[in-house]
């Protein structure tokens, strides 16, 4: 156990540190201006936090299912007690949980719950929905799949109006496309 927590720390720390010294003040600033200052920001590219993420993985090649989860909601939380949450860390999370997804399992739904309570923004909330929820849930079949409808009927009638919106895309994105209305006779010119 003491070795996955070493791996997670030590995994956790080089995500850190990358996107720190991958940051710009000016990209900061502008990060912080646009979510109303509920995030902090290391002013991180979307491009340098893939390829930390992707570079991360490399490095730490053996983490398991548990690693994983560990390490996104590490990434997820603040980086100091006292600190507000980096919204780069933030996205490494749901970059990590993306290029992971195979691992996942339906009792991750309710670490992701949490994500989606604490996201602070829509930027974090749609790649989250689409690059993870929605794909890993199609992905599913048998008991895991009945298992997680049961935590998004939840979410259709939680409080948390980001739990319904989620609830709600997910049921869009599962929902099969309407057949053509009118004519579908192909016509020559």
């Amino acid at each position: 156990m003491s070795s996955t927590l070493d791996r997670v720390s030590a995994a956790a720390g080089f995500v850190d540190r990358t996107l720190q010294n991958e940051g710009a003040w000016y990209r900061a600033d502008d990060v912080e201006d646009r979510l109303g200052g509920q995030l902090a920001s290391y002013g991180s590219s979307v491009g340098a936090v893939r390829g930390t993420v992707r570079d991360a993985l490399r490095k730490y090649k053996d983490l398991d299912h548990d690693a994983v989860v560990q390490l996104a909601s590490a990434l997820w939380g603040q980086p100091r007690p006292g600190s507000r949450a980096v919204f780069e860390r933030r996205l490494a999370a749901v970059v990590l949980l993306q290029s992971t997804r195979a691992l996942l399992r339906h009792s991750d739904l309710t670490r992701i719950e949490g994500f989606l309570r604490s996201a602070g923004t829509r930027e974090l909330v749609e790649p989250l929905l689409s690059d993870v929820v929605a794909p890993f849930l199609a992905g599913l079949g048998g008991r895991d799949r009945q298992r997680a409808a049961v935590v998004l009927a939840r979410w259709r009638t939680d409080s948390d109006s980001q739990l319904r919106t989620a609830a709600a895309f997910i049921d869009q994105q599962a929902a099969p496309e309407a057949p053509p209305q009118g004519d579908t006779h192909e016509r020559s010119l």
